[in-house]
């Protein structure tokens, strides 16, 4: 049999049935308190992470292990050949060599000038 428990609003701890008050705020939002304390410290709008004996606090002082946020893996990047304007790429391959073929012969020309 499964026991349903709520957590705390303020100190995170479990809530099992019979215990605990519940408080709706004015946005319509239940606020679940374990005990007088909590609620009263709520109300007070005192901050968790500043009370030592909250869970918040122990967590954020390193005192017990927070749940350990999974690192997204990112895709990794990989080049690919688009066609350009209809042309495939042994033809954009041809005409890159046709022109290099050109750059060199001029190069040529002007070195045998000198």
């Amino acid at each position: 049999m499964v026991v349903k428990t709520l957590t705390c609003s303020f100190s995170e701890y479990k809530i099992y049935p019979g215990h605990g008050g519940m408080y709706i705020r004015k946005d319509g939002q239940p606020v679940h308190f374990l005990n007088h304390k909590c609620c009263s410290l709520g109300s007070q709008k005192k901050k968790p992470a500043r009370i030592r004996w909250t869970t918040a606090w122990r967590r954020n002082n390193k005192k017990i292990e927070a749940a350990e946020k999974s690192k997204r893996r990112s895709k990794k990047s990989f080049k690919v050949q688009k066609a350009i304007c209809g042309m495939n790429q042994e033809i954009a391959k041809k005409s890159r060599e046709a022109i290099l073929a050109e750059i060199k012969n001029r190069r040529a020309k002007k070195a045998s000038h000198k």
